[in-house]
């Protein structure tokens, strides 16, 4: 067989150095290009590559929790991130959390030591024409990159922005000023509580949406707002009753203590199974915080409200994945042009590392003539692939959930049941996929490959130097250089 062609790749965020070390770790040459240190995009802060920018969760570890699953999924691949995450986890309850330092520490050591990764820094405007090319530059996408991406997959596909709404803490809720319902009382009524204005309410409420001091955009920020999500505001600005049929609509529902429909309604809907926090639908806006307080306080209801987050609109470039990528990631219209990461319209640290991983394994099924082989559709790994393919009008970034999943086909069970059940499935049918994936791979896999040699023992794809064998707490098979770090 021939050798490996160098697969190049942009940008050593996560999904990005998930995809360089597994390419390595099979024999493939890496070149992977990343303007640290020449430049940083506004959210970061380290030269340190593979910086966690957001928080220092990789959130929940339970396999009734999707993201817990594919945490699990990735550990039982050989998954680099998430070894690093172990090494470096910090105290977080059932969550899985990292001292951010040494983790992106400890990847930027992985990376920089490999024989077979050439580390490029620099700004990348253009995309390489070297072939294959993984694209995994985030949701801060440079201008330069994101309009010659737009070139090549049209403007139309390539989206800028993004939209959160407030949440507010339930018991903060004064909930004699509210009424529990769902729209036409369909489902469940406690999933929403829905706080009635009156028309004087509405009113004022406007106006003060209208005055309030606004977050101006940055220089990167040019706002190019979707139809689906503008900022209240921007909706207030339109016309006096904008809201009312909109986000604030109060049609089908009736409010029990006088029987009659609002004059307008601001839903909450609930955040978590625990019914804990509950967010402003719709509310997604860009007040400065101080504004966001005062404003929605005015909400008959939220007088006293506890705000665990505030709205925000930002910067998030994705590609519309579905009308672009074939089920292998790669760009329709150009084989060997791979996308992965935010920049496909995944959410989430974790998510971002798999479709790293998976990008990698596409690439090296292709360079040893296999025939694609994803992981199954009732995987987790699955479901972030079934996400990038499911075709719809209103393509919108989101984190693994269970519903990208395929359904659960036994017998009924409630919710928390069939997810573990679904979990349960799920590994199972990795670990079958993966037995045959490794055995097609010891059939094909160049002899120089590192890793080749403990395909018998379930560890295709992994760094001997990354191998576990010490007890739990042991750092003897890091790099001395690194060692301080753990």
């Amino acid at each position: 067989m021939s050798a490996p062609p160098v697969v190049t790749i942009i940008g050593a965020g996560l999904a990005g150095s998930e995809a360089a070390l597994t390419l390595a770790a099979r024999g493939h040459q890496v070149r992977l290009f990343e303007q640290k240190p020449v430049a940083r995009t506004p959210a970061q802060t380290s030269d340190l590559l593979c910086e966690l920018v957001c928080s220092n969760s990789l959130r929940g570890a339970a396999l009734t929790n999707a993201v817990g699953l594919l945490k699990a999924e990735m550990r039982q691949l050989g998954s680099h991130v998430l070894r690093a995450a172990a090494q470096t986890s910090v105290p977080a309850g059932g969550a899985l959390a990292v001292d951010r330092e040494r983790f992106a520490a400890l990847m930027t050591e992985w990376l920089r030591s490999s024989p077979r990764i050439e580390l490029v820094s620099g700004v990348v405007e253009r995309l390489p024409a070297e072939r294959p090319l993984i694209v995994a530059t985030g949701p801060l996408t440079g201008d330069a990159l994101a309009a010659d991406i737009a070139r090549k997959v049209g403007a139309d596909a390539l989206a800028y922005y993004d939209a959160i709404a407030p949440i507010v803490s339930a018991d903060s809720v004064d909930e004699s000023k509210t009424f529990r319902a769902s729209r036409y009382g369909k489902g469940d009524p406690d999933a929403y509580i829905n706080c009635p204005l009156d028309r004087e309410q509405y009113e004022a409420f406007v106006a003060a949406l209208r005055q309030a001091e606004k977050v101006r955009p940055r220089s990167f920020e040019e706002p190019r707002y979707f139809e689906g999500c503008l900022p209240i505001e921007v909706m207030a600005e339109r016309g006096e009753r904008t809201l009312a049929f909109g986000p604030m609509k109060p049609v089908g529902l009736v409010d029990p203590r006088d029987q009659r429909r609002p004059w307008a309604v601001v839903q909450l809907r609930r955040e978590d199974e625990a019914g804990t926090a509950y967010n402003l639908v719709g509310f997604q806006t860009r007040m400065t915080w101080s504004e966001q307080a005062r404003v929605f306080r005015m909400i008959p209801g939220l007088e006293a409200a506890s705000f665990e987050r505030y709205g925000a609109v930002h910067r998030n470039t994705f590609i519309d994945a579905p009308r672009l990528l074939n089920a292998q990631m790669e760009l329709r219209t150009e084989p060997g042009l791979y996308f992965a990461g935010q920049l496909t319209g995944t959410e989430g640290y974790v998510e971002s590392a798999a479709g790293g991983w998976l990008a990698a394994l596409f690439i090296d099924q292709r360079h040893a003539g296999r025939e694609p082989s994803p992981p199954p559709p009732t995987t987790a790994h699955g479901g972030l692939l079934a996400h990038l393919t499911r075709e719809r009008s209103d393509y919108q970034p989101s984190n693994i959930n269970f519903a990208c999943l395929a359904p659960w086909d036994g017998p009924r069970l409630r919710k928390t049941d069939r997810y573990q059940a679904m979990a349960e499935r799920a590994l199972r049918d990795l670990d079958a996929w993966w037995t045959l994936e490794q055995q097609a791979r010891l059939r094909t896999a160049p002899p120089h490959a590192e890793g080749s040699h403990e395909l018998s023992d379930g560890a295709v794809g992994e760094d001997p130097r990354l191998r576990r064998d010490e007890p739990a707490g042991s750092v003897a098979s890091y790099p001395a250089s690194h060692r301080e770090l753990l």
